[in-house]
């Protein structure tokens, strides 16, 4: 298996991902969105874009494992941020290029709500795998 992340030279250089990412004899792996909640089902990071990011990823890398995935075999994801301010989208940003997932081609959007109450992040990933 083999994932191949690429840059677009006509296109200006994305800050931290990949235009594109092509998987070859793989097997797919589709995560639900992963949410700040621990595992008694309490939001993590009430009011904390940056903590609830963090959670979030902790908990999208347990979604990934469970499938038989690493970080390194995620081919997209797409992270969205409930808030039209764009410090706040920064700030989930910069957690997801401090963490494994880094590399994979990605959209960010900023959303007026998302599915629990306090809740500002969600993200989910497409992944390859042997």
């Amino acid at each position: 298996m083999m994932i191949e992340r690429l840059t677009v030279p006509d296109l200006a250089p994305p800050p931290g991902y990949a235009h594109v990412a092509i998987a070859s004899g793989a097997r797919l792996v589709v995560t639900a969105g992963a949410v700040p909640l621990d595992a008694e089902g309490r939001l993590d990071g009430a009011g904390d874009v940056r903590r609830q990011a963090r959670q979030t990823i902790k908990n999208l890398l347990r979604q990934l494992a469970a499938a038989g995935a690493t970080p390194e075999d995620v081919m997209k994801t797409t992270v969205y941020v409930a808030s039209s301010d764009r410090a706040d989208l920064l700030a989930a940003w910069e957690e997801v290029q401090a963490s494994p997932i880094a590399a994979a081609a990605s959209t960010l959007l900023g959303v007026a709500l998302l599915g629990y109450t306090g809740q500002l992040v969600e993200i989910e990933a497409i992944a390859a795998v042997p």
